[in-house]
């Protein structure tokens, strides 16, 4: 008996040891729920990972890890792109696009932590990927392995280097708007739905006990929208009810009554569109319900839900909301995505601040109009907070990233604020705190950028590149609907094909700018290509998606075979030329230039149409001279479209052309009427100078390479052949000068918009006057407005 006795002691002993080891690994290291954790469970490893190295840009180094109270390294034995992966997005990056081995970064001091590392590329840790364990290596510094990051950051995360993570598997991270009416998953975007959250393999719900409007603002905000409503709670607990015990009002038993069953059916759809096929998936939820978290209590500025306190359900208790129901958030589109043409209208877009320079909607240099001019923000203390009050004065939602350091290219002309401080409530960035500056604090190598969060809808599905050599170039093939519903891939026709097209097809893939539109696709893979099924096509550059450019209705094209169909080349990066407006300001002057000394302008084409019936070699040209600086702000260097097996030597002068015309120079009436015109070939692209520790690249001496080099600038002074226009037939009056940079674009940009330059003028027979030199969208549209009904300069500035 005593024995017996022994043994259940013993058994309870185990039991209750068992059951305290459940719990303690189910710990969570955010508020945990009120069940008891046992004091012996142990709080997960707390890592830290950086980027170290030289030299290195800020998305790619030397993988360094925080273990133990210790800085250590990563041997490359057995590396691969999946471990870069894991890494990448531990350092807080979306993914990883390489890897290097050998110390490329230099060598690490201290431990090498890890060794024959093979990760599959899912797990959320480095830590629980196979290897040899913490600090089992047998390699030496010269092995430490490096990675490349996608520059772009998971939601939430700050552009910091130092990034910390808990091993540990109850983290938030995806979070999705799952429509529960039937209509509301027809259209994009989903503006109104139950909010889940990303579990192991599949989502989880959100207990809506003690759910705020704050709660509902945070995750609109992460979904891409500026603002949310008010739910129709009644309506939802007035589903569930319904689904909480499913009628099956119709009975099929004989073949007779099925077609009435079916019209009862589509009656009743009819009145209530919606609510029967709701109530049939509420009722499904109900079977399966998953409550993952609770007790959300957000202030309403985090910029993602995992920053808000919150508590998540421990072991087995995930169905329960004890009264409560899945929270549900409805949330008001911006005016980019509203679906009827009254709400654009009523969200009207605010005019006192945009973005420039990103591939993306939602993603650019934050630039503010003071005054009448627009200008930039410098980066000190720029942070999620502010940037997110950008991204919902624009109509996004919160922001994914602050970003610093000109990530998205320098601006042009006045920073007007320094050192913003929002706290997350302000309905515009001019509420928050900051400072004006000089030139003296802040330069444009400090633009601040943003990275906003936008509505998804879908465009990715519609469009896809095949053929090329990596997953940035390819033919472009569109999903089409034949006339009997069927749908199929089809090619574009490459007839008229070009930048602006390209730019679309690359924003609409998520795969950056465009670098080439192309016409011919001939020499990549053909062994899948479709028939075409789109011709036409043409696109301001703007636009979301390929069906929203225009198109023949039927295909027309006269080269219909796969290799005259369209492809593109997209890059993350890419040049932005600009003028220096004051410079063309302070060097326009008028010389009358004998003929005999303009044979070779001639043959380039660069006088008026009258200087044909002259009396060469007597008698002189009237040229309107000037000098062009033309700077690459971009992110990328400006190279010309064609190689240099294709540049044509011009003899007269002495140089190739790389480009057909590299800029437009025109002189207008105030009706924008040309009254002279000239043009240049870019006869000789290359670096004059450059600004402070960048080095020059492209040079023109000895058949060298053309471009222009990020940092550098071109200039074509006022004294060379082809740099002015021939006004010899131009009345005295008031004139515009207009300078366009890449006109045909030929080469793609960033930002196109920045491309031309405009001045008043005043000639009067014999001199001219030139004011008011500035960028084409450095003023408001009203301050634009001004300019072009401007009088005239009545003092003389240059003559």
């Amino acid at each position: 008996m005593e024995l017996c006795q022994w043994w259940r002691h013993i058994v309870v002993f185990l039991l209750h040891a068992w059951i305290s080891s459940c719990f303690a690994q189910t710990t969570l290291p955010v508020r945990s729920s009120p069940t008891p954790t046992p004091q012996t469970a142990e709080r997960p490893e707390t890592l830290k990972f950086r980027l170290s190295g030289f030299p290195r840009k800020h998305n790619e180094g030397r993988i360094e890890v925080f273990y133990k109270g210790e800085w250590g390294t990563i041997c490359d034995d057995d590396f691969s792109l999946a471990n870069a992966h894991v890494l990448c997005r531990q350092l807080g990056f979306v993914s990883a696009t390489g890897w290097t081995h050998s110390a490329k970064y230099g060598k690490g001091t201290g431990k090498i932590w890890l060794d024959n590392v093979q990760c599959s590329g899912s797990e959320r840790s480095v830590s629980v990927c196979k290897s040899r364990g913490w600090g089992n290596s047998d390699c030496t510094h010269d092995e430490d392995a490096g990675v490349i990051c996608k520059d772009e950051r998971l939601p939430g995360y700050v552009d910091s280097n130092v990034i910390e993570v808990q091993v540990d598997e109850n983290r938030v991270e995806e979070v999705r708007l799952r429509p529960v009416l039937t209509i509301a998953t027809k259209r994009m975007p989903v503006t109104e739905g139950v909010v889940e959250v990303k579990n192991k393999d599949g989502w989880a719900k959100i207990c809506d006990n003690g759910w705020t409007p704050k709660n509902s603002r945070v995750v609109c905000g992460m979904m891409g929208f500026p603002h949310e409503k008010k739910v129709n709670k009644n309506f939802y607990k007035h589903l569930r009810k319904r689904s909480a015990v499913p009628k099956s009002k119709v009975k099929v038993t004989t073949p007779r009554q099925e077609p009435k069953a079916k019209a009862i059916t589509k009656t009743s759809t009819k009145s209530k569109p919606g609510k029967s096929a709701a109530a049939k998936r509420l009722y499904a939820e109900r079977q399966k319900n998953n409550f993952l978290v609770h007790s959300v209590a957000c202030l309403g500025t985090e910029v993602h839900l995992a920053a808000c306190p919150l508590e998540f359900n421990n072991g087995n208790a995930t169905e329960s909301c004890p009264g409560g129901m899945p929270a549900v958030v409805s949330c008001v589109p911006g005016p980019l995505y509203a679906q009827s043409t009254a709400m654009r209208k009523k969200l009207k877009m605010q005019s006192t601040i945009r973005l420039k320079g990103g591939a993306k909607y939602g993603e650019g240099r934050v630039e503010v109009l003071k005054g009448s001019e627009w200008g930039t923000i410098c980066d000190d203390h720029w942070n999620l907070l502010s940037a997110s009050v950008v991204c919902r004065e624009l109509g996004f939602g919160t922001a994914k990233e602050a970003l610093t350091g000109a990530r998205m290219g320098q601006g042009l002309g006045p920073i007007h604020m320094s050192e913003v401080q929002c706290t997350g409530h302000e309905r515009s960035l001019w509420n928050c705190r900051y400072k004006n500056i000089t030139a003296e604090d802040c330069k444009h190598s400090e633009d601040a950028s943003v990275r906003c969060n936008v509505p998804y809808m879908g465009f990715e599905k519609t469009v896809r590149i095949s053929g090329g050599r990596s997953r940035y170039e390819g033919r472009v093939e569109v999903l089409y609907t034949e006339t009997n519903g069927t749908l199929r891939w089809g090619l574009i026709c490459g007839e008229g094909w070009g930048t602006e097209e390209a730019m679309v097809v690359c924003r609409q893939l998520g795969l950056g700018y465009a670098n080439h539109g192309l016409q011919e696709t001939w020499y990549w893979d053909s062994s899948n290509v479709t028939e075409m099924v789109m011709s036409g096509v043409k696109c301001t550059g703007d636009e979301m998606s390929l069906s929203q450019c225009q198109h023949h209705r039927t295909v027309n094209c006269q080269k219909a075979a796969a290799r005259f169909s369209a492809g593109v080349i997209c890059s993350e990066t890419a040049s932005d030329l600009v003028l220096n407006a004051p410079l063309v300001q302070q060097t326009t002057y008028i010389e009358d230039r004998p003929l005999h000394m303009l044979y070779c302008a001639a043959e380039e084409d660069c006088l008026s149409k009258s200087a044909a019936g002259a009396s060469w070699p007597y008698g002189h040209r009237r040229l309107l001279r000037f000098s062009s600086q033309i700077h690459n702000i971009g992110r990328a260097d400006f190279r010309p479209k064609a190689g240099r097996h294709s540049w044509v030597w011009h003899a007269c002068h002495g140089h190739y052309h790389s480009m057909d015309i590299f800029t437009h120079y025109d002189l207008m009436s105030a009706n924008g009427t040309k009254v002279a015109e000239g043009h240049k070939a870019s006869f000789c692209l290359e670096d004059t100078d450059c600004d402070e520790g960048v080095s020059k690249r492209y040079e023109c001496a000895n058949f060298g390479e053309q471009g222009i080099t990020v940092g550098c600038w071109d200039l074509y002074r006022h004294d060379i052949d082809c740099q002015w226009i021939d006004i010899t037939d131009v009345k005295p009056g008031n004139y515009i000068l207009q300078v366009v940079i890449n006109p045909n674009y030929e080469v793609a940009e960033s930002d196109f918009t920045n491309n031309a330059m405009k001045c008043n003028c005043k000639y009067d027979g014999h001199r001219i006057w030139v004011h008011n030199c500035h960028i084409g969208d450095a003023f408001s549209e009203e301050a634009e407005k001004k300019f072009e009904k401007y009088p005239g300069q009545l003092n003389n500035q240059i003559s």
